[in-house]
């Protein structure tokens, strides 16, 4: 049976990878906008182009919509070599479900802040902390105070968007007002006499908020892919910071203003510029930090997952290779569902191509590659018996990514199981 699942799958090459990222960067999509137009699982993707097997299907709905051919992918004997399976259902790829695990005191403090009048709370985490999530439940609160509520990820739009500061802000100013309901009418107060930030500040004030009888919640994902693009991510958070401030002021703008809440969720600060304390949002708001999970927290995610066997010794052990991450933890909690693998079995095998966290480490890699001077900073760290001190750029970018943990001006790997694995990879 396994050999007959084989032989569904394939693995693309190295040059195939390659140009799959390619052609994929030239469309201006994310990889997650990629799967979404394959219909196909984010996991798949990054699976496939982390040298992975998948299913013959879902290289053909990848090829499609990249206007590519399976043989531009995957070796040509390979992909010959076994005659196409006849259309049959497969099964379909597993995801890690998204059991949410509260932090106290941190959903109360948001839960309370977007309550006050002009209110920014600002998320702030590696990736994969769960950012998102705690995002949903700030609005789901926010609701239960009939409040409106828009979200807008920055990952959404095409790479063209952020070439042009006008674009980018004119694109900003109809995405929130298109869930709300409100037509385009950026035509009737656009000015170009004026900038970019007072053309969207006049939008929102004139068009967006003067007629709304209840505050409006505004949460902005992904704000990391705005900060990476240095024509606009200085003049984007002065916006953000300019109406942080117009809230505080007693007159009918200031009135105006009390009704925007926004929630802020990214992974760096301001990283275009090195001089990274100079950030306009520095400061502002309710800034939330959100931390790895504790054991106690990790013990309540298992019992979630029906791992009641899991004892409080087995928990340590568990974390003592991947810290409190959560997106690791539940990889992890993922494969001892299956009663044919065991705590040690996933011990032995975590930083090796067997180990069920071989697709995001590959990620990881591929990642850190792709900039040769913090695949050696990660070297450095790796490789340091005690917490190293990096280029503070190196430093933040690695921290985004989760891949470090930060101690004074000192970083370590954020895991033991990122030391093995990048340990045996990085020259």
């Amino acid at each position: 049976m396994n050999q007959n699942r084989r032989a569904s799958s394939v693995q693309a090459t190295k040059e195939g990878i390659e140009k799959l990222e390619a052609q994929r960067i030239s469309k201006g999509w994310c990889r997650k906008q990629l799967a979404s137009k394959a219909k196909i699982h984010l996991d798949t993707y990054e699976r496939f182009i982390g040298g992975k097997n998948i299913f013959r299907d879902s290289v053909r709905k990848i090829v499609e919509v990249l206007d590519l051919q399976p043989t531009d992918i995957v070796a040509s004997d390979e992909w010959f070599g076994i005659p196409s399976p006849k259309p049959s259902p497969e099964p379909p790829e597993i995801e890690i479900p998204s059991y949410y695990i509260e932090r106290p005191p941190i959903e109360e403090r948001c839960y309370e802040a977007i309550k006050h009048p002009g209110s920014l709370i600002r998320i702030k985490a590696p990736q994969q902390m769960g950012k998102t999530l705690l995002v949903d439940r700030i609005l789901v609160e926010a609701r239960k105070q009939n409040y409106q509520t828009v979200t807008l990820s920055f990952e959404l739009p095409d790479s063209t968007v952020f070439n042009d500061t006008r674009k980018f802000s004119q694109w900003f100013c109809a995405s929130v007002g298109k869930p709300l309901g409100l037509a385009n009418k950026l035509a009737h107060h656009w000015d170009d006499i004026f900038g970019c930030n007072d053309n969207t500040t006049a939008y929102f004030e004139e068009y967006l908020l003067v007629e709304r009888a209840s505050p409006m919640v505004l949460a902005l994902d992904k704000v990391d892919r705005v900060f990476e693009h240095s024509a606009i991510a200085n003049d984007f958070c002065c916006l953000l910071r300019g109406w942080y401030d117009m809230a505080k002021r007693s007159d009918r703008r200031g009135e105006i203003w009390k009704k925007l809440r926004l929630v802020v969720a990214h992974s760096t600060e301001v990283y275009s510029s090195l001089d990274i304390n100079s950030s306009p949002l520095k400061g502002v708001g309710v800034i939330i930090s959100l931390p790895e999970f504790n054991q106690a927290q990790v013990q309540d995610l298992a019992q979630r997952y029906g791992l009641d066997w899991l004892s409080r010794q087995e928990v340590e052990q568990l974390m003592a290779i991947v810290g409190g991450h959560p997106y690791l933890v539940q990889i992890a909690l993922d494969y001892l569902k299956s009663q044919e693998h065991t705590l040690l079995n996933l011990l032995q095998i975590a930083s090796t191509e067997a180990s069920p966290f071989v697709s995001y480490l590959r990620k990881l890699l591929w990642d850190v590659q792709s900039y040769p001077e913090l695949a050696k900073a990660l070297h450095q760290v790796v490789t340091a018996n005690n917490p190293t001190t990096l280029e503070p750029a190196q430093t933040f970018k690695l921290d985004s990514m989760g891949l470090i943990r930060i101690q004074g001006n000192s970083c370590s790997p954020r895991c033991n199981l990122y030391r093995q694995y990048f340990l045996a990879r990085l020259t």
